[in-house]
């Protein structure tokens, strides 16, 4: 009987078509799937693409709040007026959170009042940030880091503090010392005009309320999503949640000696001081930068694993039981020199990234091979349009439970790899590849980079009826 020998294809191979029809194949039925999507993908988005965002709130008619609570909040006609009181013994103390109904035109005032009174909050905020962030001067900062340390070594002095922030309060807002005149200098029982302590409906203040709310809701929003990831594996709604109480458990023994031997002011020093040198300047454009440049292939191999973790973890019973494969996909990018347009603060001088500055005649915006002609139709007329279409063969299914991810190692490139984001950098012509754009690409006005997205499927044989 004669034997076959097979030959190993390599992935950057083309595939040759015939002009010929041939009819003893059958065809490949059509796999619909979405395309990647690079704004909800796990890592940061680094796409240059032209980004709209609303700009500081300038003017505004005196019905915003009205408008905002009629589109946020739809309440059902039934919805009762105590919802979380129902079921509760009665006599018992109500909650802040219960103390009054549900109802809208209470919600409307207390919204009004909040806007109008929070101006201080968000100062305060503000302020802390230019602390901490080293946005307003090194000795600003340092003072307060000085005075930090000062705390720990004596900390009874805490007890003090109340004292300290009224005494404050009051010399700033002292005459004498507002004027620059000395205490004798002023008649007596001079009283001051009381300060204004909330803004009026519609003033730049509280606009300025509005859009802190609005960002603050958005930040609470993005941590409450980071931390809800960790639920399933607290709640025993995940495989691993028995592997993460051992290890809890074995840490929180090592611990207790190492708690004990830990000097607490000393620690506290450490502890409080540690964010004033991880938000520094030098940490964040020099020390952060060298350290990911040469750690960046390593990290980008675990972020990857890390990644694959997770999409085991939500894999089915059908998927381990059946042969799993690789298909990729290829997002293309060229950089072009000018602004990205949007508002002032958001345009980029320099240039940016965008599938729109791809010029006519090359490869497409996505692409199935690294080669780059087998192109993806923008218009929907060829192969694809918002959703992809992959030609799979008899039993093959893309695996449910997972999306594209992005190829953060950048192996298929050789050494060197790609950036933090799976991008791979190439010059005028796609050519030269490097995990960082060159200078000389730029000036040059000529710069262009890929990315690959893989996604797993699997095989189900079709059951014969």
């Amino acid at each position: 009987m004669a034997t076959l020998d097979y030959v190993e294809v390599p992935s950057y191979a083309t595939r040759l078509r015939s002009d010929q029809a041939n009819h003893d194949l059958r065809p490949a039925p059509k796999v619909v799937t979405s395309l990647p999507r690079p704004d909800h993908s796990p890592v940061r988005n680094m796409s240059g693409s032209p980004i709209t965002q609303p700009m500081s709130p300038s003017k505004a008619g005196s019905n915003l709040t009205s408008m905002l609570l009629s589109s946020a909040l739809q309440l059902p006609a039934n919805a009762p007026a105590a919802p979380r009181s129902q079921g509760t013994k009665k006599g018992s103390s109500n909650l802040l959170s219960t103390r009054d109904p549900l109802s809208i035109p209470i919600t409307t005032t207390n919204f009004r009042r909040f806007v109008a009174k929070s101006g201080p909050i968000f100062w305060l905020q503000d302020r802390l940030e230019e602390i901490v962030f080293w946005k307003r001067s090194w000795k600003y900062t340092l003072v307060w880091m000085a005075a930090y340390a000062f705390l720990c070594y004596f900390p009874r002095l805490i007890f003090l503090l109340p004292h300290a922030a009224i005494l404050g309060i009051l010399l700033v807002w002292h005459p004498a010392l507002r004027k620059g005149e000395s205490l004798d200098a002023l008649p007596p029982r001079v009283i001051q005009p009381m300060p204004q302590t909330q803004s009026s409906e519609g003033s730049a203040d509280w606009l300025a309320n509005i859009q802190a709310i609005q960002n603050l809701m958005g930040a609470v929003s993005d941590v409450l999503d980071l931390a809800v990831k960790a639920v399933p594996y607290l709640t025993y709604s995940s495989p691993y949640s028995g592997a993460v109480l051992s290890l809890v458990l074995a840490t929180f023994v090592l611990m207790i000696p190492i708690v004990n031997m830990l000097p607490m002011r000393t620690t506290c020093l450490v502890l409080g001081l540690l964010p004033f040198f991880a938000t520094h300047p030098f940490t964040q454009h020099t020390l952060i930068p060298t350290l990911q440049a040469g750690l960046r292939p390593m990290v980008n191999a675990w972020r990857f694993r890390a990644l694959r973790v997770v999409d085991d973890d939500n894999l089915e019973d059908k998927h381990w039981r059946a042969e799993l494969r690789v298909v990729e996909l290829w997002e293309n990018e060229r950089w072009a020199p000018g602004t990205a347009g949007g508002s002032e603060e958001l345009s980029r001088s320099e240039g940016f990234w965008s599938k729109t500055n791809l010029k006519p005649g090359e490869r497409k915006a996505w692409t199935r091979g690294r080669d780059g002609w087998s192109g993806v139709s923008d218009d929907g007329s060829g192969e694809v349009s918002s959703n992809l279409t992959f030609s799979l063969g008899p039993g093959w299914f893309f695996v449910e439970t997972e999306d594209w991810r992005p190829d953060l190692e950048g192996t298929w490139v050789g050494p060197g790899g790609a950036d933090e984001s799976g991008w791979v950098y190439t010059n005028d012509t796609w050519l030269n590849p490097q995990p960082n754009p060159l200078e000389e690409w730029k000036s040059s006005g000529g710069m262009t980079r890929r990315r690959r997205w893989t996604r797993r499927i699997y095989y189900s044989p079709p059951l014969n009826v």
